[in-house]
């Protein structure tokens, strides 16, 4: 569908769901290990020192500390306390000068132009509404300043790890799905002529011991999957199976041991023009 949500849909239901989602398990583990896609994206987007740069949906701060490496004026902002916590924790450990509060990309609090950068890692495209949470990362954007944003691609192995997830319990209907973000044409249409895109096809790797440590690590940290094995109740091994299976069948490695799954997404740097 297209990046309107279904008009019968209560999005405040579906966000708040989210939210209990995303607080679930301990995200901050998997964030830990895509680390690398942060620091990509961050030099991707090429700002000056001193640029000041919001990032929305910080979870535990990946961009955010990226950013704030560079010399920026970093906010990092996220609906989930016990993350920007650790996002806290993180900055403390490095000595790092970073304004972490709740906020949330579709209704971001600041001015409008307040940022020369604006950049979400893994974390615009879950938004029930896409074309809310584009239009307020381009309010928010400065004339010249730069949106950055790494999402998953629909055709790569988180894509197909989302529609596993969903033939076990299905998505509210009329939700958009957030795969669309990892295409070019759906950015474009959601921040609509105002913003020059360049675009790259980057792939991330999960590395772990083996495809039932894949499936074990995401079904105890990541929410997404970790709640729809609680869903399912007896059904949960069939669920975890599946991912087994599925880390196995991407796995680009031989034999019975570590897996290697790559897994593809879509760097965009956009620059406002208008």
């Amino acid at each position: 569908m297209n990046a309107s949500t279904a008009g019968t849909l209560d999005l405040a239901a579906v966000k708040a769901r989210q939210q209990a989602t995303w607080a679930s398990g301990d995200y901050a583990a998997v964030a830990t290990l895509i680390v690398p896609v942060a620091e990509r994206l961050i030099d991707l987007a090429d700002l000056p020192a001193g640029a000041r740069v919001l990032d929305v949906a910080t979870g535990s701060g990946n961009a955010a500390l990226a950013a704030a490496r560079y010399g920026y004026d970093v906010t990092g902002t996220d609906y989930v306390d016990t993350l920007l916590a650790r996002a806290r924790e993180r900055a403390a450990v490095e000595r790092l000068s970073i304004d972490f509060r709740v906020g949330d990309v579709e209704d971001i609090e600041y001015e409008t132009a307040s940022f020369d950068g604006v950049v979400s890692v893994f974390g615009s495209m879950f938004a029930p509404d896409h074309q809310q949470a584009a239009a307020e990362m381009l309010r928010v954007t400065r004339q010249g300043g730069t949106i950055a944003l790494a999402s998953w691609a629909p055709d790569g192995y988180i894509g197909e790890l989302f529609r596993t997830v969903a033939s076990f319990i299905a998505p509210p209907p009329g939700l958009a799905s957030p795969m669309l973000w990892g295409t070019p044409e759906h950015l474009e249409q959601i921040f609509g002529p105002g913003v020059s895109w360049e675009h790259s096809r980057e792939t991330y790797t999960f590395r772990f011991a083996s495809a039932e440590a894949f499936a074990d690590y995401f079904t105890t940290y990541y929410g997404p999957t970790l709640k729809v094995r609680e869903a399912l109740g007896e059904r949960g091994d069939e669920f975890h199976a599946a991912l087994v299976e599925l880390a196995q069948r991407w796995n680009r490695l031989t034999g019975d041991g570590p897996v290697a799954i790559p897994s593809a997404y879509l760097a965009s740097v956009g620059r406002r023009i208008s």
